[in-house]
């Protein structure tokens, strides 16, 4: 189980402001990287709260961060695609 908080991009303030935490369950992500499918989801949830969805990021919970230092090559590509500024 693995835990995502989600933040929003404040421009203004250069941080990010915690907008929810999601708790996944599922242990099959159906082919896709943790980081890939919690930001989906995180999208799919919290797409309507912010004015620029490309403003949304998540944070896996330490136990995951501690037993993946090495990401998949999928995983980093994901996280620089949507980590960019647009």
């Amino acid at each position: 189980m693995t835990d995502y908080k989600v933040f929003c991009k404040n421009y203004d303030l250069k941080r990010g402001d915690l907008i929810g935490i999601l708790k996944e369950r599922r242990k099959d992500l159906r082919g896709k990287g943790v980081l890939e499918a919690g930001l989906k989801w995180a999208i799919g949830v919290f797409g309507h709260m912010v004015k620029d969805k490309h403003a949304i990021f998540i944070v896996p919970d330490k136990s995951y961060l501690k037993n993946h230092i090495i990401m998949t090559m999928e995983e980093r590509c994901s996280l620089r695609k949507h980590s960019e500024v647009r």
